[in-house]
């Protein structure tokens, strides 16, 4: 059959002229030069973006469409890729054309549940009016300092406990209270035998196979949350190909959490050689730090006791430490959120598997850990894996750090054993309750792992326990409820946090975390239309923040019915 010819229409060349500049905004060559000058000889790498503009944040109080036009042609970006960046993260403020800036200053007083139960609302209602018009006021999710609840931050100094006068008087002296100082620091840290383990390591008269065994037998789990035991995660990813790469999360962002912070301000160097000699058992190329943001006097004291150590290395072949800085996104916590920050990327989860273990960081096999997990390290393989299982209680085994909080008599970090109750842990660790307060309910796991009553009060606290009952420890992120609290108003808080943070990827989180706060709003909840809701969120969600979120409405209808009629 003989083929038919279709004649093909051909356009004539286009008579179009050609573009004399790219696409977008026109880049302003004194917002250029001032970019070029913040920068320095800093690289231009696609993952310090974040970095970079934390320095034009920093400099100029706000980021400007100018300047960030001229960091996306510096970087050589698009300007779409800078700007979807910068605004993902709660603390870049992004100014547009026309827009008038925010004071050079700006106040934030945290409204997470700790600090609520302590005032900070009526802190954030008193404050705009004494400040002024010249200083910004704002709300903001949990800041990792519930012991000192209410507190706030005035620029990017911390105000515990936190009152009208406190923080007025810091703004008008223009001096602000600092970290504490009273840290271990590197000479320290020898002087009492830090680092000698490690040098055994290097020296190879500690064999890597015992170090992983010791490891192993201790029953060390993941204390970030996930509670993957560490072992095992060393030989999973020691068996990958190189290069491998380490990440170490220290953004907790979970509210009622902080023991994080509070091992880092007294012992860096503990938590430093346990990351070193996970880094050496593992074949680490190279080692990420990924402090948050809200910690501001933490990394500087890190980033110096950092020098010291690049300065005196243990070992010729140390890896490369970098010290990456967050931006106040919650979901960076999240192992592979944390990763694409650590990439300049919006903190976004990623689709599972590929597991980090073989394709995390910038595609490399990866070792992520959370900080308390590597500071556990050293104590485990001087003293054995015996002597850390050994504490625990009602047949669990191990030490846990627990984040207290709420309505007791002295807050804080409490190092306790494993499976202790939270009545234990109040009676014995915390003083008791507060002055009359009495023990109505509590939160075993931060704001992600439910509510219970106190009548439930005699639950071993651990991995594992908790899940039957409809929550987790998590991170043991304790806060305490009394008499004087509700649990529906603890929910409402904590729905209302989640719905800040959802990254807003995926529909299931984005979507629920915003109805169900509106549902639990009103005086009277829709029962089965949240309980629709949350098995979507659970069956749906990308990660842990929708998965999770749920937790405390579920627990409230069905612990706390009589808060409902």
């Amino acid at each position: 059959m003989n083929a038919r010819t279709i004649p093909i229409h051909v356009e004539p060349p286009s008579r179009q002229r050609k573009r004399a500049t790219p696409k977008g905004r026109s880049v302003d060559p004194a917002a250029l030069a001032e970019v070029q000058q913040l920068l320095g000889n800093a690289p231009r790498e696609r993952a310090l973006l974040i970095e970079h503009l934390h320095k034009l944040q920093d400099h100029f109080g706000h980021l400007s469409a100018r300047h960030l036009a001229a960091l996306a042609r510096e970087m050589g970006l698009a300007q779409t890729e800078v700007f979807e960046v910068a605004s993902f993260y709660h603390h870049f403020d992004i100014v547009k054309e026309g827009e008038t800036a925010p004071p050079r200053l700006t106040v934030r007083v945290c409204d997470g549940l700790a600090c609520e139960m302590a005032g900070a609302q009526d802190l954030l209602a008193r404050l705009p009016a004494l400040l002024g018009s010249e200083v910004r006021v704002i709300a903001a999710p949990c800041i990792g300092r519930c012991e000192q609840a209410p507190a706030a931050v005035v620029g990017q100094h911390p105000i515990p406990h936190a009152t009208a006068d406190a923080v007025t008087g810091a703004v008008r002296a223009g001096q602000h209270t600092h970290e504490p100082s009273g840290f271990v620091d590197m000479e320290a840290y020898k002087d009492e035998g830090g680092y000698a383990l490690l040098k055994t390591c290097i020296a190879g008269e500690i064999e890597v196979e015992d170090v992983i065994k010791a490891l192993e037998d201790s029953g060390l789990r993941g204390l970030g949350g996930a509670g993957f035991p560490a072992g095992r995660k060393w030989r999973i990813v020691r068996n990958e190909p190189g290069p491998r790469l380490m990440a170490i999360n220290i953004d907790e962002g979970e509210p009622g959490t902080f023991k994080d912070r509070v091992y880092l301000e007294r012992d860096p160097h503990r938590f430093l050689e346990g990351m070193l000699i996970a880094a050496w058992a593992v074949g680490i190329a190279r080692i990420y730090v990924y402090l948050r943001d809200e910690y501001h006097g933490c990394r500087a004291m890190l980033e110096a006791e950092l020098a010291k150590l690049r300065a005196r290395p243990p070992w010729p072949g140390m890896p490369e430490i970098e010290l990456r800085r967050g931006a106040g996104a919650y979901i960076c916590g999240e192992e592979s959120a944390m990763i694409e920050s650590i990439e300049g990327k919006r903190g976004m989860p990623r689709l599972r598997p590929p597991y980090v273990a073989q394709v995390g960081l910038f595609g490399r096999p990866t070792l992520e850990h959370n900080f308390e997990t590597l500071y556990w390290v050293r104590d485990i393989l001087e003293k054995g894996g015996a002597w850390f299982a050994a504490h625990g209680r009602h047949g669990r085994k191990g030490l846990r750090s627990f984040s207290v909080s709420g309505r007791v008599r002295h807050p804080g970090v409490k190092l306790a054993p494993a499976g202790i109750t939270i009545r234990e842990l109040i009676d014995e660790y915390c003083g008791g309750m507060a002055e009359g307060h009495r023990f109505y309910a509590y939160l075993p796991g931060g704001a992600s792992g439910g509510i219970l009553p106190a009548a439930m009060g005699d639950i071993p606290l651990d991995f594992d326990t908790l899940q039957p009952y409809g929550c987790f420890i998590g991170s043991a992120a304790v806060i305490v409820l009394s008499d004087k609290d509700s649990a529906v108003g603890a929910a409402r808080n904590l729905m209302r946090f989640f719905q800040h943070e959802s990254c807003g990827q995926c529909t299931p989180c984005r979507n629920g975390t915003a109805k169900a706060s509106a549902l639990i709003e009103q005086p009277h909840w829709d029962l089965e239309l949240l309980a629709d809701l949350s098995q979507v969120m659970r069956d749906a969600s990308i990660c842990g923040l929708g998965q999770a979120a749920p937790n405390p409405v579920d627990c409230v209808i069905k612990y706390f019915p009589e808060e409902l009629k």
